[in-house]
């Protein structure tokens, strides 16, 4: 574990046996009280780096007295034959679930967000309040902040994401990923879709943001899909804002542009 000041804020990066490693940013607040969590889920190839690097969230979460929690976006060291031949799949790829083919057992992000890593931060930061959470994420992320949300309500007050794969089903970076990690039955792909999960929600009603840039490759290659997400929140009555911002593409200095509007919407479920 190792610890460093940045402009006089704590930021903690930690590594779990090649597993896993995460960054987490302290506000100010932790100094003094417990502090609630926002857990951050980043997209294809990233790591826990990319968010806290690039961001420029810290501002808005030290303002708002809100930590900051990236975990990895798959298991690292495990050395899986063919782990590494494509970008969109295996290391840097891990889509935020548990993987039932046995080859990929190792690839279980699902559990590890929803339950490994918040008993690993109550257990080691006393100043972390993990029964006030939220999620967020972009991308591959934002799909596995949509799903984690709808399928875990009660644990998380809220949820947002930027250009997140909406029904993953549907576009070929979810088929690619669901068929290699849970196999050719479809129907067992559908609990880690956010449209599907929408379509049988049974949950509470809260507003989820979401912000798209409408110069997105990726939105033009029907691998994002908000239009169909929309649908079904449409027909479950569950609030949604779909913000389609002009001219901007899939990159970090669009999340960066945007980042202190779902702080922002976080906090105010967080502190409610």
């Amino acid at each position: 574990m190792s610890v460093s000041k940045v402009a006089g804020l704590t930021a903690t990066t930690w590594q779990k046996t090649q597993r896993q490693s995460k960054s987490i940013y302290f506000p100010p607040a932790a100094a003094t009280a417990k502090v609630p969590v926002l857990y951050w889920l980043s997209g294809l190839t990233c790591t826990d780096e990319n968010f806290i690097q690039k961001s420029g969230a810290q501002r808005a979460a030290a303002k708002k007295g809100i930590a900051l929690i990236c975990p990895d976006t798959s298991p690292r060291g495990v050395n899986v034959e063919g782990d590494s031949d494509s970008w969109d799949f295996g290391v840097g790829a891990g889509f935020y679930l548990d993987a039932t083919e046995p080859k990929w057992k190792n690839w279980q992000m699902y559990s590890y967000v929803t339950k490994e890593l918040p008993s690993l931060l109550s257990a080691n930061f006393p100043q972390l309040d993990t029964t006030r959470a939220s999620i967020f994420g972009h991308s591959m992320g934002g799909h596995g902040a949509l799903t984690i949300f709808l399928k875990n309500s009660d644990k998380y007050k809220s949820t947002s994401a930027f250009a997140p794969i909406c029904n993953p089903i549907s576009s070929a970076w979810g088929q690619k990923a669901f068929h290699g990690y849970l196999g050719s039955v479809q129907s067992q792909w559908k609990v880690y879709d956010a449209t599907e999960l929408m379509k049988n929600y049974e949950g509470g009603k809260t507003t989820i943001l979401i912000d798209q840039g409408d110069a997105d490759k990726f939105l033009h290659e029907k691998q994002l899909l908000p239009d169909k997400f929309q649908e079904a929140c449409n027909l479950a009555g569950m609030p949604l804002i779909l913000r389609m911002q002009p001219e901007y593409d899939h990159s970090y200095f669009f999340i960066a542009t945007f980042v202190d509007d779902h702080i922002q919407h976080h906090a105010k479920a967080l502190f409610s």
